[in-house]
């Protein structure tokens, strides 16, 4: 992921929630029991400078790349009190695996990820119009649909990895406010290709850059 796709989204949302200000006359406080739906366009960066070595190790030369995606996220985030809370994310993306390297640049598969995540957040501000949070979680990388290209038949493993989140809330009047939100995830997995007895262990640790509408309930 670029460095202007985190300018853009954030520059975003900071010129949408001050364009809000004049028009909020009223907001809802976060409070235990409050939760929150947010409706987000989020944008998937895969880091990805891995290796592919053959089946007993040996360098092929070849790195593996995986393609930034952009698609509508959902979260559903519960307050156990004003400050403390916990957001479940779900969204699927579709990403292109190429091999590269000097005068390579193959596309070996089209593949499908849904990564939920899930994290404990704490709020800072949670009755103020400007409310921002960090948080912490776990998520689960499933890989589905995948479509094999020039020659290639590559298995990717499904696993566990770990997510960093940090963001805010700008309320904009009554139950409605802008949210924009930064996740780091940190996922490891194998990808192996048996027919041309290829491996490499991936590094994916995606960026996911969001911006969206919320409704408190």
């Amino acid at each position: 992921m670029k460095i202007n796709h985190f300018i853009s989204v954030f520059g975003g949302a900071a010129a949408l929630a001050l364009a809000g200000a004049a028009y909020a006359d009223d907001i809802v406080p976060k409070a235990a029991g409050t939760i929150v739906l947010d409706v987000r366009a989020s944008d998937v960066g895969p880091v990805t400078d891995s290796a592919i070595t053959t089946s007993t190790g040996g360098a092929t030369g070849l790195k593996a790349k995986a393609s930034d995606s952009v698609m509508p996220t959902l979260g559903v985030t519960y307050f156990f009190t004003p400050n403390w809370a916990v957001e479940a994310i779900a969204g699927t993306t579709q990403h292109t695996i190429k091999a590269v390297g000097g005068t390579t640049n193959v596309e070996v598969k089209d593949t499908w990820v849904l990564p939920p995540v899930v994290a404990l957040q704490y709020h800072f501000a949670p009755a103020a119009r400007f409310s921002p949070y960090v948080g912490a979680g776990v998520n689960y990388m499933l890989f589905y649909s995948g479509k094999d290209k020039n020659g290639f038949k590559l298995k990717i493993d499904d696993g566990f990895g770990a997510a960093l989140q940090g963001g805010f809330d700008y309320a904009m009047g009554g139950p409605w406010s802008l949210n924009a939100d930064l996740k780091k995830i940190f996922f490891h997995t194998k990808a192996s290709d048996a027919k041309n007895g290829l491996r490499t262990n991936v590094n994916l640790d995606p960026w996911v850059a969001s911006l969206g509408v919320g409704y408190r309930f």
